[in-house]
């Protein structure tokens, strides 16, 4: 699988999808990682510390999407996040969809 990291974007949150530990694991696993660039600068994780353990850097958020089968993200999606989603992209985040109609409605067009 071809796995998708994007730098989270909504505001105050500065934690990535996943540290250096998890990618290793799923390379060595045969699977693909892309990370974008300075995701993890937030929780102290450099770019170089991605690649070392097989990580694929990516210039900007939209080339991890088009790239990626599955996104993983620490929070729900923002409008910039939706724009990207395409149907048949596995988003793995955490959802809290209940006081977000809109987002869930949106989510739910977008398959």
């Amino acid at each position: 699988m071809i796995i998708g990291v994007p730098k989270e974007i909504k505001n105050n949150e500065n934690r990535v999808g996943l540290v250096p530990g998890g990618v290793l694991q799923l390379v060595q696993h045969g699977h693909t990682v892309y990370v974008e660039k300075d995701a993890g600068i937030g929780s102290g994780i450099t770019n170089e510390a991605f690649e070392k353990v097989g990580a694929k850097i990516l210039p900007t958020a939209k080339d991890v999407y088009v790239k990626s089968q599955m996104i993983i993200k620490v929070k729900e999606p923002i409008r910039a996040d939706l724009d990207n989603l395409r149907e048949g992209h596995i988003l793995y985040t955490y959802l809290h969809l209940a006081p977000e109609y809109e987002l869930t409605k949106e989510l739910m067009e977008r398959k």
